[in-house]
């Protein structure tokens, strides 16, 4: 079988991979099997969100149909008088567009950025299915290795800029490492892609849940922001709607109209029955959110409470945040190796560090990632408990 060889190149889905080590294991009633693995939640949307979707399906026959390429008009009107008043610059409905998650939206944004042969910037530990799809494109990712507290450092990212450099992708709150990207360091990304006429990319994804309040940047309100910002959004994270897939991308007019080229020969319009869900959700589901933040902020702190038992064995916490917890172990066996021997030991199952960074890094090899969103305070208690025993 000929293979195109970009497609070759990359690696196979993590996620997928990760599921496949429970494959023939047993897991005794008395302790089931801990999935720390996804970052996404296990619950369907709330019960008044799913009753609204009903009577979409029912009552309105646009549910059904062809809608606009880049989304419903009422959700880019919507988001971007939220994101107005969130981040205190001005965005306009015409620079928001919907798409079919979020992943999609980083797809249709560097299609209209690189083509084969061009690099982008990208923080290590990072986000695996950006570099999946910089790989299958032919387009250079340029590792930008973390320093302390899993922070980039832009006189770092300076050095990588070539003549081929189209953007640097930071994702904060950050996956895989939970880590909240202070407001200077992601201005000062900012100047340094304003300065090179590059895009700088800004995966928000997990905003909903970041500790802290009021604006996380101010890179909205600085003068003609969209000739360098590009910020990404998922829907699935804050409404539950991760099967219906819906996210959104927020950039300049004419930057959209190149991403509507893809997206139209792509999935021709974002899943309207979802955009219709992300629209009520946003008008009605405010308090029920800050109760999904409050109980995420709490997860958060339960696994800093319950740490310290690792701690005292030569684990280290490296980030926390979000959804994720990012960890480095003191064995000797690579994380890729100890993943697979947490499920069959101790029922648990997580992602090594060695599917977030380059091959033969050596971090990769030490780090695993725990993706704590869809177990409690009592479920994150059992796992460090369970954890100690290896």
């Amino acid at each position: 079988m000929r293979l195109n060889p970009n497609m070759a190149a990359t690696f196979p889905p993590p996620v997928m991979e990760a599921r496949r080590w429970i494959d023939g294991v047993e897991f005794p009633a008395d302790r089931p099997l801990i999935n720390v693995s996804q970052a996404a939640p296990v619950d369907p949307p709330p019960a008044p969100l799913r009753e609204a979707m009903s009577k979409f399906v029912l009552e309105d026959d646009g549910t059904h149909l062809y809608g606009p390429v880049l989304g419903l008009p009422e959700l880019r009107a919507e988001v971007a008088s939220q994101w107005t008043a969130a981040y205190g610059g001005e965005v306009a409905a015409e620079q928001v567009a919907i798409t079919s998650g979020c992943n999609q939206a980083f797809a249709s944004m560097i299609a209209t950025l690189c083509a084969a042969g061009d690099e982008v910037i990208i923080p290590t530990p990072w986000y695996f299915n950006h570099k999946m799809w910089l790989d299958m494109g032919g387009i250079s990712s340029v590792a930008l290795k973390a320093g302390a507290g899993l922070l980039p450092s832009v006189d770092e990212a300076a050095k990588l800029i070539t003549s081929k450099t189209r953007a640097i992708t930071l994702v904060s709150p950050n996956n895989p490492g939970g880590v909240e990207y202070p407001s200077d360091l992601l201005g000062a990304f900012y100047d340094l892609c304003e300065a090179h006429g590059i895009a700088l990319i800004v995966d928000e994804t997990y905003r909903d849940f970041d500790s802290r309040s009021g604006a996380p940047h101010d890179l909205f309100t600085r003068q003609n922001w969209d000739e360098t910002l590009i910020q990404l959004y998922s829907f699935s994270k804050a409404y539950r709607l991760t099967g219906h897939r819906v996210g959104a991308m927020v950039a300049s007019v004419a930057r959209l109209a190149e991403a509507e080229k893809f997206l139209d020969t792509v999935t021709i319009c974002p899943n309207q029955l979802g955009q219709r869900a992300a629209l009520w959700g946003m008008q009605n589901l405010a308090a029920w959110l800050g109760e999904q933040r409050a109980e995420i902020l709490a997860r958060r702190a339960a696994i800093e409470k319950h740490f310290p038992k690792l701690a005292a064995k030569g684990w280290t916490l490296q980030g926390n945040g979000a959804y994720f917890a990012y960890m480095t172990h003191p064995f000797d066996e690579p994380s890729n190796e100890l993943a697979q021997r947490m499920v069959r030991d101790i029922g648990v199952l997580c992602l090594p560090g060695t599917m977030f960074v380059p091959e033969g890094d050596p971090s990769g090899a030490t780090s695993l990632r725990i993706a704590f969103a869809n177990i409690d305070a009592d479920g994150i208690a059992e796992l460090f408990t369970r954890m100690e025993t290896l």
